[in-house]
């Protein structure tokens, strides 16, 4: 017991000298942690773990915490809701990575056949993106809750519902005839049954009846994740798929948020042990180990360009809400560390295939973190060569009549809070739908507009070839209610400087997100300047009225009065 102790200290203190290391470089934690073992580990490191087996075996908690939790954030209600864009692109995306894994993987020595998965293992690591990694990336991006970040979120959680149908066929791949791998399925789906009726008649009122004892609430949410698991391995499942069943039974729950916040520090603690067994039994990497995860990493971004933007494109998405998904889903998931350990307790797969898939998501999840910081700067490089392929964007097939016709007022960008303004500009005065024009690189938002019959452009409000193809010149009101944060290639001063040039006369309303920003947006020849922690649509819909009849000039100067007035703590 000494030396398991000695050895959880040994691997918590290594970790954390690791993540802290990781994070200095802006790369995922858990390769980080991975790195703590492999030096820890007598595989290739320093040989300090001296009790690994027993710390494996505890660190498989976290792992079926991580998957409950993984189960928890899959919103089955949001996924139905999401349109044919997110449910048609993720089931063709797996289905067809796989697909094409299979035909690779033998190429790169992996086998399929004889006991050995290695090949499928492999083409479904490969079709798995990594949750933690392109979801922190987003957020820290604001780009959680554009459209392609909603089709990139979407389609990871498909691919968590094809692992969890993996999962469940996964014990019995070594005997693959149709009727046990359909039994296993069965059991699987009986599963699923059993945990969504208890969580639909009997856990709300047991919830309601502890939810106001803190204690109670986290012990009796553990209770039922250990007991579904146990469930699982009883039904001859893996106890990791039952975790995952249980979290997602229990998805729609109020108290859905505060269970993640008290099972996530135990899973944190736990994961970080699972990550860091997972390093140490890592063997020093081969001249073939490291050629296959190269190769395989390469099979990763190009499958994901394969499986992922055509289908968009089909779908009617536009280049850039095609293309952008494909980048930010260029990396191996987590999950598939976890069906590879798995797999390898089972018999399934090597050691050494284990290795690889490792190599592979350091490989692609370096690359992929500078991919999704830089995702539009890749998009306008790719772009260019995808129209010459013969990738029609939206803006090739729409108006081919030539420029556009000029209107009065021109929204370049389309956010909720230009939703909410159009809504209540068109309430005063409906006869404005004719005077409006929209451009903005949002398909779903330019289909609504076309069918509301009110003028989109489809085009980046960064280029000025776009702003001239929007017949700007003779606008009476242009504005654009996208914060710097959101804007991609420009800001809200470059786009002032850019109009005032295109459209001298017109009357410019921006944006700003602090009170200096404001000031100096106002000092540089703005009419107006939005604020939307002061500002609301009502009131941003008079000042736009106002403009339209060139009336702006009190409005203008009674909010410079009052931004010079205000001392808040943040300017």
């Amino acid at each position: 017991m000494h030396d398991i102790l000695k050895d959880i200290a040994l691997c918590i203190v290594a970790a954390t000298a690791f993540a802290f290391l990781a994070k200095w470089t802006r790369q995922p934690l858990i390769l980080g942690y991975v790195a703590a073992g492999v030096v820890l580990g007598p595989a290739q490191g320093l040989g300090w773990l001296s009790s690994a087996e027993e710390i494996e075996t505890v660190s498989e908690l976290g792992l079926i915490l991580l998957l409950f939790m993984i189960g928890l954030e899959i919103d089955l209600k949001k996924l139905r809701e999401s349109g044919p864009s997110v449910g048609v692109t993720g089931a063709v995306q797996f289905a067809a990575c796989v697909g094409l894994g299979l035909l690779v993987m033998p190429w790169l020595g992996f086998r399929l056949g004889g006991g050995d998965f290695g090949a499928l293992y492999m083409a479904i690591a490969c079709a798995l993106s990594s949750t933690m990694i392109v979801v922190k990336l987003l957020y820290d991006k604001f780009e959680l809750d554009t459209l392609p970040g909603r089709i990139t979120l979407g389609i990871l959680v498909i691919q968590d519902i094809w692992a969890i149908l993996f999962l469940a066929l996964q014990p019995n791949l070594t005997n693959p005839a149709v009727a046990p791998l359909l039994l296993s399925l069965a059991k699987g789906v009986a599963l699923v049954a059993v945990a969504l009726l208890v969580s639909r008649y009997v856990l709300p009122a047991l919830f309601h009846s502890i939810a106001r004892t803190p204690e109670l609430m986290l012990i009796g949410t553990l209770g039922w994740c250990f007991g579904v698991a146990m469930l699982a391995a009883q039904l001859g499942l893996s106890r990791e798929m039952g975790a995952l069943i249980a979290g997602i039974a229990i998805s729609t729950f109020p108290y859905n948020l505060d269970v993640i916040a008290k099972v996530i520090s135990l899973r944190d603690f736990f994961i970080t042990l699972f990550f860091v067994t997972l390093g140490a039994k890592i063997p020093r990497p081969t001249a073939e180990v490291v050629f296959a995860a190269v190769a395989a990493a390469a099979f990763v971004v190009l499958s994901r360009f394969v499986t992922i933007s055509p289908v968009l494109h089909r779908l009617g998405n536009g280049n850039r809400a095609s293309i952008l998904p494909a980048i930010n889903l260029a990396q191996v998931s987590e999950f598939s560390l976890v069906i590879g350990a798995l797999g390898v307790s089972l018999g399934h797969i090597t050691q050494q295939t284990l290795s690889v898939i490792v190599f592979t998501m350091v490989l692609t999840s370096v690359a992929s973190t500078y991919g999704i910081l830089y995702n539009h700067e890749l998009f306008k490089r790719l772009n260019p060569m995808l129209r010459r392929l013969g990738m029609r964007d939206l803006d090739e097939t729409a108006h081919p009549g030539g420029e556009a016709q000029a209107k009065e007022i021109v929204f370049l960008g389309f956010t909720s809070y230009a939703s909410s303004l159009l809504h209540d500009l068109l309430q005063v005065d409906p006869a404005l739908a004719e005077r409006t024009c929209v451009v903005d690189f949002n398909p779903a938002a330019k289909r609504e507009l076309d069918r509301r019959g009110i003028r989109a452009l489809y085009g980046d409000v960064a280029h000025l070839d776009t702003l001239h193809h929007a017949a700007i010149h003779d606008a009476q009101v242009l504005l654009s209610t996208v914060p710097d944060a959101i804007l991609k290639g420009t800001t809200n001063e470059r786009l002032l400087r850019a109009l005032g040039a295109i459209a001298p006369e017109a009357r410019v309303i921006v944006t700003a997100e602090t009170l200096a920003q404001a000031r100096d947006l106002y000092h540089k020849g703005a009419a107006f300047v939005f604020l939307p922690r002061l500002t609301g649509a009502a009131e941003l819909r008079d000042v736009v009225l106002a403009a339209l009849n060139g009336e702006i000039e009190p409005l203008r100067l009674a909010a410079r009065e009052a931004l010079d007035l205000r001392e808040e703590v943040l300017p």
